[in-house]
């Protein structure tokens, strides 16, 4: 059973996490970045870089303390290689490059989606394949069918905004600032989902892509045309219309697929109200669901350990000094675009 070092430095979190056997965490520290970009209403790539510089040092050491190990009770390291800000992501890389060669310890380059996917293995450790996954956040919105670990056929992606960055620009729009998940789920909670009735894109039949561009440019209109005082019912009704196409086009999937398990993970699965209508639904239809905590759901380390996990059993030696030394955070051509996830030699 393999103890990894996991590190992500995606976006604008700074996380080092321990885990053993891909699924129990013995530490995962994140610092959080949320106080320097809130002023500006968004990330601010070079902000991001320059704190995850300062932060991922700290952050390491206060990774190993918290596990009570040093690195020469770490099998392997595990580190996101994208996709993600470029600035951040090479952070993350060229830290955990120096600590694998000064250490003589594998290294595991991991895609951030699938980290997110097997944060499922975090909260569930006996769960099994196949099952449909919805990795739901900033950047991504997308369907997956994980067949077995490793293994995933994308299903549908967003052709346009991300719902969690359909979020952060309504928050904005609404004067509610950044981050605008957690903002609009607060207020959503004092407002009437049924107050406005803001459009659900479907796309085409049986489609199991996304859209939200439209839904933000609804709320864009009508807060120009109506100056709402009741702003309360617009972030409900904006985030009910979001929540609606979401549970939807993921029990879609699990019908299309034939699949009894249901994942829900990234970001905005730590949305309140997604994750109890997706529970009712589920629960509806027969399907088991597994949505991990809160604090799993947002950009970690512990779930890029738990990605790698998987690798490490398919072949624990990780890159060699040469392939560790070239490694950059955007020549991999076969997961680049964070579309299709797979090991190089399971695409499907």
């Amino acid at each position: 059973m393999a103890r990894i070092l996991g590190i992500d430095t995606s976006c604008d979190d700074t996380s080092i996490a321990v885990v053993d056997g891909g699924t129990t965490i013995l530490s995962n520290i994140v610092a959080s970045q949320v106080e320097v970009h809130h002023r500006y209403g968004g990330v601010v790539p070079e902000l991001a870089c320059r704190k995850h510089i300062e932060a991922i040092g700290p952050v390491y050491q206060a990774a190993l303390e918290e596990a009570g190990v040093t690195m020469a009770d770490i099998d392997a390291i595990a580190v996101t290689r994208n996709p993600g800000l470029i600035g951040a992501l090479l952070v993350g890389l060229s830290f955990a490059k120096a600590l694998a060669y000064a250490t003589h310890t594998p290294l595991f380059p991991v895609n951030h989606l699938e980290g997110h996917i097997c944060s499922a293995f975090l909260e569930v450790p006996d769960l099994a394949c196949p099952f449909v996954c919805l990795v739901v956040s900033g950047g991504h919105t997308d369907l997956y069918y994980c067949e077995a670990p490793g293994t995933y056929r994308l299903l549908g992606e967003t052709r346009d905004d991300a719902a969690g960055e359909a979020f952060d620009k309504v928050s904005k729009l609404l004067g509610l600032g950044y981050p605008g998940g957690p903002m609009i789920d607060r207020l959503a909670r004092e407002g009437k989902p049924t107050a406005v009735r803001f459009p659900r894109a479907y796309l085409e039949k049986d489609s199991l892509d996304f859209s939200f561009s439209g839904i933000k440019t609804s709320v864009l209109h009508y807060v120009r045309q109506h100056a709402p005082t009741q702003v309360a019912d617009v972030a409900a009704s904006f985030q009910q219309a979001v929540v609606d196409v979401l549970v939807d086009k993921t029990l879609a999937a699990a019908r299309y697929c034939a699949a009894s398990r249901v994942v829900v993970t990234g970001g905005v699965a730590a949305n309140s109200q997604l994750r109890r209508e997706m529970r009712t639904a589920c629960a509806a239809a027969g399907l088991q669901l597994v949505i991990p905590h809160p604090r799993l759901c947002t950009d970690n380390g512990a779930m890029i350990a738990a990605a790698a996990h998987w690798r490490w059993l398919g072949d624990p030696t990780g890159l060699d000094e040469a392939a560790l030394l070239g490694i950059d955070a955007a020549s991999d051509d076969q997961l680049a675009d964070g579309s299709l996830i797979a090991w190089p030699n399971q695409r499907t």
